[in-house]
């Protein structure tokens, strides 16, 4: 397979030169997202609104800006994503829907409609077959999405406490499975406390958003009929008292979420861009966000989600640590097993290699990429 093109242009601007989102704006085009027939055709961009009392998700103005381009295409461009397994402030249309109004996410802001992907209940979904799946056979995917003629993923490229990073993928696979679509990839292994390392705090608790976690001595313990297996949990202890019992899990879900991208990419146009800043150590589903762990490098564009999910890895391999990070204060301990992987510094239990991997392995797209810069 041929290498990706990956389009990429920095956050630095001037007074004479476009806004910020005139830059996203600039640089999809260039990416080529103009070959896309869009005549008449609706068009959803998926991304993610973030957790109430979360504020490291994309700005509505981003949105706008890839909204705006889709509409001079002649397309009918509509904001979207399915609702959270866990209960929060997304796990149905209506609260998510006032989550994302109170982000800052409606007509006026964007130019265009929020549509929740999976209904009012998270139950609106299409069985849609996996092509090479491995793992999965078919996928559950949110009814408006895969009405859609055309998909574009925008993406807030952040790091994760159980798959690394979430970068395109996690917001294609992931982003777009309905609750028993979230549940279908989250099932291959569910945490146990290790006891002796517990402290009490109560973090790990304050986490789950399944409420299967409760105290017997001052000791964590997880009920497994209660918990869906999310590692939300795992994220949030400090003192390393919460593993897997599947050794496996964290890869498995990386390969199922390759999986479930590969449903809801399959058989139409697609176009993807993710945006590296505010690089919190977890997840925007957090209803707050830790100070970001690497600087902001910028942001890229391709039709190749793959190559795309790798050209962001390898900036931000590639760039310094923030101090007074969680990726920091690990690396800044003296006994600290340096693994020389952002991702694995910041959350040792991670996997994200083998996400990138099955994708290239199942013909989502390549890991081989060229990237060119833009100013």
């Amino acid at each position: 397979m041929e290498k990706a093109k990956v389009y990429f242009t920095d956050f630095r601007t001037h007074p004479q030169g476009p806004s910020l989102p005139g830059k996203l704006a600039k640089l999809i085009r260039r990416a080529g997202i103009g070959d896309i027939d869009m005549d008449g055709k609706f068009v959803a961009i998926k991304m993610h609104f973030g957790e109430l009392g979360n504020i490291s998700y994309l700005r509505p103005n981003y949105a706008k800006a890839v909204a705006d381009v889709v509409k001079e295409l002649g397309g009918k461009p509509f904001l979207t994503d399915c609702n959270t397994l866990y209960p929060g402030s997304r796990k149905n249309a209506l609260d998510h829907l006032s989550c994302a109004e109170e982000n800052g996410f409606n007509m006026a802001t964007t130019g265009c409609h929020v549509i929740i992907g999976d209904g009012l209940r998270g139950t609106d979904e299409v069985i849609v077959p996996i092509r090479n799946g491995e793992y999965l056979h078919e996928a559950y995917i949110g009814h408006a999405i895969m009405d859609a003629d055309i998909l574009i993923s925008l993406t807030h490229f952040k790091g994760h406490e159980a798959t690394g990073f979430g970068g395109a993928l996690k917001n294609l696979g992931m982003g777009c499975g309905s609750r028993a679509g979230k549940m279908h990839q989250h099932n291959s292994g569910k945490p146990h406390v290790i006891e002796e390392n517990c402290r009490g705090c109560h973090r790990c608790a304050k986490e789950c958003g399944s409420d299967a976690i409760f105290y017997e001595n001052n000791k964590a313990h997880i009920d497994h009929d209660l918990c869906k297996g999310c590692g939300r949990c795992i994220g949030a202890c400090n003192y390393d008292a919460i593993e897997n019992d599947n050794e496996d899990a964290n890869e498995i879900l990386g390969c199922k979420i390759a999986e479930y991208s590969q449903a809801v990419c399959d058989g139409r146009p697609t176009f993807h861009i993710s945006l590296i800043t505010d690089v919190s150590p977890n997840c925007d589903c957090h209803p707050e966000n830790d100070a970001p762990i690497l600087p902001d490098i910028g942001m890229f564009a391709s039709f190749d989600p793959v190559a795309l999910d790798q050209a962001c890895v390898d900036a931000c391999l590639a760039a310094t640590p923030l101090p007074n990070s969680q990726l920091g204060d690990n690396l800044a301990k003296p006994d600290w097993h340096h693994y020389h992987d952002h991702f694995l510094d910041s959350n040792p239990n991670v996997r994200w290699k083998e996400t990138l991997e099955h994708a290239e392995k199942i013909g989502l797209g390549t890991r081989s990429y060229e990237l060119i810069r833009m100013k």
